[in-house]
Formats: structure tokens, sequence, C-alpha cells
């Protein structure tokens, strides 16, 4: 492991501290995206199976090498408990559990699920609903404003198959465009039911594909997953979007 960088200096000129400012990797099946607060641009960084977190570190090390940043937020593809992911990912390599995140940024870091950081980014309030449409199959809820991070998508849907075989990027390509959308409806259908919420939000890369959203649902904004992950360390931070 690399020696701790040390964090910027805090100062803002004439003794004013300046906004925190929020490095926000949206890990994913695809694409490492990134934003720093204070900045519209999105970065990508190509993942993949063959993907280390280390390997990913040291691209985004290199990206942002000249970047100021006080922390990190980490949206991660899998189950995350007490800020550590706790199961490796399922379309990226192994080497995720057990990471040292902290302290190969030298940054404090915060580790949440890629949809529930989509899905928090995502809320307007009441009871919410996200359903990640990308790769895999992300899942979340949102209630009186707290965050419930969710693993729906390995249940099983119907004929022997999940809900992420029929909703994931090997459901669209088994099934084709028309098929898909018409199983997207059905499980918007489904779950609302189940869980009674006041709307689900459709978001990762393949919300896209829709032509509408179903009755119930709103598409999604890839940009809401920064969101999510700019509030992740509160108001102060210079992120506020």
């Amino acid at each position: 492991m690399k020696a701790r960088r040390k964090p910027p200096e805090r100062g803002g000129g004439k003794g004013k501290p300046r906004e925190r400012r929020i490095l926000v990797l949206d890990v994913g099946g695809t694409n490492v995206k990134i934003r720093l607060s204070g900045s519209d641009v999105v970065h990508k960084i190509p993942s993949g199976r063959k993907m280390t977190a280390e390997w990913m570190v040291s691209a985004v090390l290199a990206l942002a090498r000249k970047w100021e940043y006080d922390a990190v937020s980490i949206g991660y593809p899998g189950m995350v408990y007490r800020n550590r992911p706790v199961v490796e990912p399922m379309n990226l390599a192994p080497g995720w559990v057990g990471y040292d995140f902290a302290g190969a940024f030298g940054r404090p870091v915060k580790i949440i699920n890629d949809a529930a950081m989509q899905a928090l980014g995502s809320y307007r309030g009441g009871k919410l609903l996200f359903l990640g449409l990308g790769t895999g199959l992300g899942t979340a809820l949102v209630w009186d404003g707290v965050l419930e991070p969710m693993e729906l998508a390995h249940l099983h849907y119907k004929k022997g198959r999940t809900f992420e075989e029929y909703l994931g990027l090997r459901g669209l390509e088994r099934l084709g465009m028309k098929k898909w959308r018409q199983a997207v409806v059905d499980v918007v259908e489904r779950l609302s039911r189940a869980f009674g919420v006041d709307e689900v939000v459709l978001g990762g890369g393949h919300a896209k594909l829709l032509e509408e959203a179903p009755p119930g649902a709103r598409l999604g904004d890839n940009a809401n997953a920064f969101a999510g992950g700019f509030s992740l360390w509160g108001k102060g931070t210079g992120a506020e979007t």
C-alpha cells in the first residue's frame, strides 16, 4: 500500500476556509463515472470484468492528480455494510472486499451501494423505489428521507430466472428490446404494489432505452448519482445541485 497522501490545505484566502470539495465515483460494470464538486464535467474510465479495486483507484488517482478534493464518495455495485463492500461485485474482478480505499486515496471515504446513491439523489419525498437498469439491476428504497439499500436483483422473478436476469444487460440481449420493455413495465407494477410506494424511479444507463416511463414511474438521470454522492457529506461542501 502506498503512503497515505496528505490532504490539501483548507485555506480559502484572507482566513476564510474554502468549501469542502468532494470527488464522487459511480462504479459500474461498463464505466467508472467521476465528477468533482463545483464542476459539471463527468469523466469516464472503462471498467469491466478485469477491473480490481486497486486498478480502479490507480486510474482515478492518475486522472485526478491535479485536482483538489477533501473527501471521496463511492457508489459501489454490490452490498455495502458499515462503509465497506461485503460482497465482491458481479461484473468486475475480485479484490474489492477488504480493500483500504481511504488509505489509497489519502482522504476520508464514504462507500454506498451505487443504486442507493442514485436513489438518494433522485428523492423528492414520500416513499420511493429506485430501479437501476444497467449491466445488472440495482435497487433501493427511500422512505421519509431514510435510505434503505436493497438486494432485489437476485430474487426469483419468473421461469426460474431472477429480476436481474430479465432487466439487466443479459436480459435485454436475450429478450430483445420489445420484450425487455414489457418486462420493465411488469416489474414496476409488481414491485410498486408489493412496497406500496408513491413512485418508482428508473435510473441506470439503460433507462434511456425506454420510450416512456411506465405508469407510476419516472425516468431518472445519471447525474442524480453524483447529487447523492455529494449529499453524503452534508451541506457546505460546495456540491449542492
